[in-house]
């Protein structure tokens, strides 16, 4: 049975983001696959006073049952109120691949879809993108679109190398297709994995450091179409110490490097007014749960090792919303 998302508590994205650029912040788009995830998300936006889009992809609503994924968006927004969170919360599919898959979003109760043909020829990405906005905007549901193609792997989106956007076609899809934001490729990278070695320089503590993001890009971006909300992917900074605290209790991440936490920041007081955070959240509960099985390996209670990984991821979202993205204190 159809749902509106008015009827959970949503809000589209239309107003948040009209504010986001107006303060010159980014709105967090945070994923969730469960539970805990989605309390920590709740209670980080909440505490730090900050919009928030809850953000599902295409696999975590196959693994989370589309039905219980309705029910767990619509109990966080009860909760939230509970909490006197006064905070807007939009729902949000994140790469969706296909204009079915954009529908039963939209009749679950997403009050935001995005409909990902980067992949697609040009022509074709504009055909399908086109035919989502017609059927979202008739429900009231903004449409991000997607140009440029960035590297990486998440969940079932992968590319060997990104493409950067061009702003004639950023320019012209816009205009064609009425989508509500546009994704675009910057230097930005999926996944932990953002840049290869051989990308990067070594600073004095020789530390990899990555390209920086192609800020000329975004600035034609914002000549050709000012005012326009435009979106990160792909822009967790895999924080070395969450990385340090996997490789130190048994896990093995070599050369994870992410975008740099202050081309981030520059990035949110331009027309970038949604910012995707996800590889850092799977970080930092995975950190947590093996130091704590590191700790204590006889422990079996889910309780005590979710429990403090979601402690600390929310925490982890209260410093990103203050000292990143500048979305805290908003609302």
């Amino acid at each position: 049975m159809a749902v509106s998302y008015k009827e959970l508590g949503f809000v589209n994205t239309q107003e948040m983001f009209k504010k986001a650029m107006e303060g010159g912040y980014a709105v967090p788009a945070y994923n969730f696959n469960n539970l805990e995830q989605l309390q920590a998300i709740i209670n980080g936006c909440g505490r730090s006073r900050s919009a928030l889009i809850l953000q599902v992809s295409k696999g975590a609503r196959n693994y989370a049952n589309p039905i219980l994924l309705r029910n767990m968006g619509k109990g966080a927004v009860e909760m939230a109120r509970e909490l006197a969170y006064d905070i807007p919360i939009a729902l949000h599919l994140d790469h969706g691949d296909s204009y079915g898959l954009c529908v039963s979003c939209i009749e679950s109760g997403f009050s935001s879809v995005m409909i990902d043909g980067s992949h697609l020829p040009y022509e074709e990405n504009v055909t399908l993108t086109k035919k989502v906005v017609g059927y979202a905007h008739k429900h009231d549901v903004s449409v991000e679109g997607e140009l440029g193609v960035l590297s990486g792997i998440e969940d079932d989106v992968q590319a060997a190398r990104s493409v950067y956007t061009q702003p004639e076609e950023a320019e012209h899809f816009i205009e064609k297709t009425g989508v509500d934001s546009l994704a675009i490729s910057i230097g930005t990278s999926h996944g932990a994995y953002k840049f290869k070695p051989d990308q990067c320089t070594r600073n004095k503590e020789g530390v990899l450091v990555p390209p920086p993001l192609r800020f000329d890009i975004l600035e034609e971006i914002e000549r050709r179409i000012p005012r326009f909300p435009i979106v990160l992917h792909g822009a967790s900074s895999v924080l070395p110490k969450y990385v340090d605290l996997i490789n130190n209790n048994g896990g093995v991440l070599e050369a994870a490097v992410g975008v740099p936490e202050d081309q981030l920041r520059r990035a949110a007081k331009s027309a970038v007014c949604k910012i995707n955070v996800d590889s850092d959240g799977r970080l930092v509960v995975t950190a947590m749960i093996r130091k704590i099985f590191s700790e204590n390996p006889a422990e079996f209670d889910p309780r005590k090792y979710l429990g403090p990984a979601r402690d600390e991821l929310m925490n982890m979202i209260i410093e990103k919303n203050k000292k990143v993205l500048g979305s805290a204190g908003r609302y």
